[in-house]
């Protein structure tokens, strides 16, 4: 039977239930938290603690609809802390509803409790000093089968108050009876599935699920009669729900100094007990364990009522219930079960669940960057209380590291700054499309342009020359064929300047040396005297496959702005660069510099920052445009505050040696 187990949509995977399973039987794989049945102790610590009800139990109500629809003998019994559940109803409103259900037989789990504790007392009378473990809670008895089988000889050798409840009843009503167990634990319903209980219950129902059994029904306590349990009748078994419930009811004593009995309950001082008492530092006869804070405090209550006001439902329910009832059993009726058999034999589940060696931890702790002691924070953020138990589980398939908090935000440290690095890359490349597509476009423009404007103002600067041959220097006349002739020329250079632009040509790749083809360049520069231009060379290999015509465009283009940037004066320096398999062309000036509102706009066609008449702002356009023909890449600094350090641009030309298509046709062969 699958106990519990996860709704997967449901999931959140926040580690709640990894924290607050004793028994570390959840298993997070694939971004969900799964119940891993075979490890499970049944305490539902994990369904109590989600918030997103991911956690859900197997549900009862089917199978015991069928019992009642069988038209058999049935009996209910009730656990002890029903009155804790119950607070909105009389016990006998709360009776009535059950019988209205179907049930023949309504009886108190409260007698089995007495019948137990006798048993108890009994057991530590007669076995000296021997010490054991109480069994009546089932979740209890699983962790120490599954976990601690050494400690399966300690435990008691006494059923349970459900069981003995059980066998009661079939004593008085017969071997047929069928019996539903109503209670606080989803253990009971692994306890009756138990070889060794011999199926003493026919069914198990928690509080929760019988209230929507009596939502399904229709049923209302106030619409009904009030009805009285059916005998045999409790005593002090009433109380037996409490803390040291058992330890009152068996009237053994748990004076601190004697050390008789120790009893303790809850999810981590059960854990820490059990401990304790198989490394021998529990001295004590009787070691009284419940999973639950009592079982008033059962994952199957279906209110959130505080636990005093529980506390006191059940002990005013007792206190009112055990005069009434020592009155109606006589001692006859006690001593007619007390030759019941309520022994039990215990058997170790081997988990087959070896620790991992030494080794095997370390690695998986460097793995999650703990490399020394300091690291193993032991956060618990991952649900284990160390980083090496979290380790464990690892190695054992239970836990992920990616449930470590500080590895996480370490990794998503270093993911933003991938994701920073790429959103940089993706900024840069989606600039250089959106360049590529506004060049496309000036291309197409461009070409019409050029063809409807070339021949017309060929006529007009032919025409115009030829009057201002014709014109004294001295006229009026003169002067306006001198501006017709300037304008002329003007828009001829920016129709020259488009048709370099549009230009469909491929790179004519040619083996060139670079330092002939800056001379050649150098040669087409009119350069001011006031500018020093310096050329240095650091290249292995001076020959390179480039189309020299568009390079030395390309160069010329750069000096040109340099030159402009520098009206008072300044130097040009001019590098080659060597790398593996591609070459850089550097050309920095100490110049004015380019702003930085200005600098994402410069490889726009037709942006241009010169007086009117001085630029068309094609240059540094048909410069983008060859060096990504080239398959290379331009990139540029530059400063223009003196405040921030000296003036001046930088531009860096990187391109393959061997060509574009030479570099990509390498590249697959490798």
């Amino acid at each position: 039977m699958e106990l519990i187990y996860t709704e997967k949509e449901r999931c959140r995977v926040c580690y709640t239930c990894v924290r607050d399973c004793p028994a570390k039987a959840i298993r997070i794989r694939n971004g969900q938290a799964e119940v891993i049945t075979e490890r499970c102790i049944g305490c539902g610590n994990c369904v109590k603690v989600c918030r997103q009800q991911a956690k859900q139990v197997y549900n009862s109500i089917p199978e015991t609809l069928k019992l009642l629809e069988s038209k058999k003998n049935t009996a209910a019994i009730l656990a002890p802390s029903f009155p804790g559940e119950f607070v909105d109803y009389d016990p006998e409103q709360v009776v009535s509803m059950v019988r209205a259900l179907g049930f023949k037989y309504v009886n108190e789990v409260a007698f089995g409790a007495d019948l137990v504790a006798a048993q108890y007392r009994q057991l530590i009378k007669q076995n000296g000093q021997k010490s054991y473990i109480a069994t009546t809670c089932p979740a209890l008895v699983t962790y120490v089968k599954k976990y601690h089988p050494a400690l399966v000889p300690y435990l008691a050798p006494i059923v349970s108050p459900m069981v003995a409840t059980a066998r009661a009843l079939r004593k008085k009503y017969g071997p047929d009876l069928t019996i539903v167990f109503i209670g606080p634990c989803f253990a009971k319903k692994a306890e009756a599935q138990w070889e060794e209980t011999g199926h003493d219950i026919d069914g198990v129902l928690t509080f929760a699920e019988l209230r929507r059994l009596f939502e399904l029904k229709k049923i209302n306590g106030q619409n009904l009669p009030p009805s009285d349990f059916d005998p045999p009748y409790p005593d002090l078994g009433m109380i037996f729900p409490v803390t040291r419930g058992l330890v009152q009811t068996s009237r053994l004593s748990d004076d601190i100094i004697a050390g008789e009995v120790i009893a303790t309950d809850g999810k981590m001082n059960f854990v820490h007990a059990i401990k304790e008492y198989e490394k021998g530092e529990l001295q004590t006869r009787l070691l009284e364990v419940l999973c639950c804070t009592g079982c008033i405090m059962g994952p199957g209550f279906s209110q959130e009522n505080p636990y005093f006001l529980r506390r006191t439902a059940v002990s005013k329910y007792a206190s009112n219930r055990l005069q009434i009832n020592r009155q109606r059993m006589s001692e006859a009726e006690w001593q007619e079960y007390s030759s019941l058999n309520l022994s039990i034999s215990f058997e170790p589940e081997n988990l087959d669940d070896p620790l991992p060696t030494r080794e095997e931890i370390e690695s998986v702790l460097r793995r999650m960057g703990k490399e020394k002691p300091e690291d193993e924070l032991d956060c618990g953020a991952c649900g284990y209380e160390t980083c090496r138990e979290h380790a464990v589980a690892i190695l054992k398939g239970l836990a992920e590291s990616e449930m470590c908090l500080p590895y996480t935000i370490d990794r998503l440290k270093s993911s933003l700054q991938e994701l920073n690095l790429s959103h940089e890359q993706l900024a840069s490349t989606r600039q250089a499309l959106i360049n590529a597509e506004k060049l496309a476009s000036m291309g197409q423009l461009s070409a019409g342009i050029a063809h409807e404007i070339n021949n017309p103002l060929g006529v007009i600067l032919l025409y115009g020359k030829t009057m201002l041959e014709d014109c004294p220097p001295d006229s009026e006349e003169y002067q306006d064929l001198q501006m017709i002739v300037e304008q002329a020329e003007r828009c001829k250079n920016i129709v020259s300047g488009l048709l370099n632009f549009a230009r469909k040509n491929k790179v004519n790749l040619k083996p060139t040396n670079v330092r002939d083809l800056i001379d050649r360049c150098l040669k087409t520069i009119i350069k001011p005297d006031n500018i020093q231009i310096e050329v240095e060379h650091r290249l292995k290999t001076e020959i390179v496959e480039v189309d020299a015509d568009q390079i030395i465009q390309v160069l010329t283009n750069l000096i040109n702005n340099a030159i402009e940037a520098m009206p008072q004066g300044g130097a040009i320096r001019i590098q080659t660069l060597d790398h593996q398999n591609e070459w850089q062309i550097i050309v920095e000036d100490n110049g004015c510099g380019i702003p930085d509102h200005i600098l994402p706009k410069i490889f726009e066609p037709l942006f241009t920052t010169k007086k009117e008449g001085k630029g068309t702002g094609l240059g540094l356009a048909v410069t983008y445009g060859i060096i990504k023909m080239h398959h290379g890449k331009i990139d540029v600094w530059s400063n223009a505050d003196p405040q921030k350090g000296p003036t001046g641009t930088r531009f860096t030309i990187t391109l393959p040696k061997q060509g574009a298509w030479q570099t990509i046709l390498n590249s697959d062969k490798h």
